[in-house]
């Protein structure tokens, strides 16, 4: 047998035999809240399980990134990152709910991104215990900020902090069908409109922020999307007035625009300043704030990676379509360094209170991954 060959064995018996580990983590974490920007908690427990299966070194930086430098030094260049993001979308303070049942792990976030975040410790762990020498070295992290309002924080302070040290980046998230390979741009912002308001009998006629929030949103979904790539719109919340009788002096909304291509993006930014242009022209008073800004891919090809990945899910059986997608791979993408998302297990329901993961789907998907892992060991 050779010495890759040798590795291999090693690494699918560890899997076996830690795999009661690696589902009791994944119970305990879910539990966990970790809303975008609050995931204090969760950064304190992976770094301890971390910790607990030998890891030294590890560090949480000043984005609550958990990072774990695996052979990595000072002057260590061409680095490799393997990373599964702590946050979830929910705004809970309190723990998570958790069930089991029928061979399924319930609980909001279990999937996105719980089960791919252990999975990304447990090849951390597997490295350590099988002495597994890279042939650069690893950064396992356990990123903040992905989802929604996070804006990619976590992200943004690894590749600040690295920059162009990494040359490759796997984000482990999502299920067993896909591989993201493209990034989704988006420019998410919260209008603020304001009047005079005023009494509803008393000072009828008086304008209504309300009202001009609606005709605002209703040209923003006059515009017909670009024909180039794809781009979307969405107006996602509104909020505002005082009470029935008032003529409502403010009203807020939360508008995206996305697209896969920048010049999607640049359509949207040149029709969204119009519109406000031309609401500010009527003496409405308007406020933007940018509360997220994902850019999209640059000058890259991620194809290599996306072969190390789709080539390792067909040896378990597994075939992958590519996509694009919002991920954490759009800030190296961004700065022309390879990136791929993927995630290790079948599910349902991300984004939902009843999120589910097939328990046993995991099994084949953690393989999966380890072989990923596997490409980037000398043997």
């Amino acid at each position: 047998m050779s010495e890759c060959q040798n590795i291999h064995q090693k690494v699918i018996e560890y899997l076996e035999e830690n795999r009661p580990r690696y589902l009791a983590a994944i119970r305990e974490l879910a539990r966990i809240p970790a809303p975008s920007n609050h995931e204090e908690q969760r950064a304190i427990w992976c770094k301890q399980y971390l910790e607990s299966l030998g890891a030294t070194g590890v560090v949480i930086d000043d984005a609550l990134n958990v990072i774990f430098p695996y052979h990595v030094s000072e002057n260590s260049n061409d680095l490799c990152a393997i990373l599964g993001h702590t946050d979830v979308v929910f705004p809970d303070t309190e723990p998570l709910p958790f069930r089991e049942e029928n061979g399924r792990y319930y609980a909001p976030g279990i999937g996105d991104d719980t089960t791919n975040a252990v999975a990304v410790m447990e090849m951390a762990a597997m490295a350590i215990a099988l002495n597994l020498q890279p042939k650069t070295g690893i950064l396992f992290v356990l990123n903040s900020g992905e989802e929604g309002l996070g804006n990619l924080k976590g992200t943004r302070q690894l590749m600040k902090d690295y920059g162009s040290r990494i040359s490759r980046f796997y984000a482990i998230d999502g299920e067993l069908d896909s591989v993201v390979t493209d990034a989704v741009g988006s420019k998410r912002w919260r209008i603020t409109i304001t009047t005079e308001g005023g009494h509803s009998f008393g000072n009828f006629g008086n304008r209504n922020a309300i009202y001009y929030a609606a005709k605002m949103i209703d040209m923003f979904y006059s515009l017909k999307a670009p024909d180039f790539g794809k781009t979307t719109y969405n107006v996602g919340l509104i909020e505002g007035g005082t009470s029935v009788n008032t003529i409502a002096q403010n009203c807020s909304l939360m508008y995206e625009y996305r697209s896969n291509q920048r010049e999607g993006l640049t359509y949207m930014d040149t029709f969204f300043q119009s519109v406000i242009a031309s609401f500010r022209t009527m003496g409405i008073g308007v406020e933007v704030e940018l509360l997220g800004d994902r850019p999209c891919k640059g000058e890259v090809d991620p194809s290599a990676l996306a072969k190390i990945v789709t080539e390792a899910s067909l040896k378990y059986g597994r075939s992958r379509y590519e996509e694009c997608g919002s991920t954490d791979c759009n800030i190296p993408l961004s700065m022309g360094i390879p990136a791929v998302c993927f995630g290790v297990y079948d599910g349902c329901g991300a984004h939902t209170r009843d999120e589910w993961v097939d328990i046993e789907s995991t099994r084949t998907g953690m393989k999966i991954l380890a072989e990923v892992l596997l490409s980037e060991i000398s043997c």
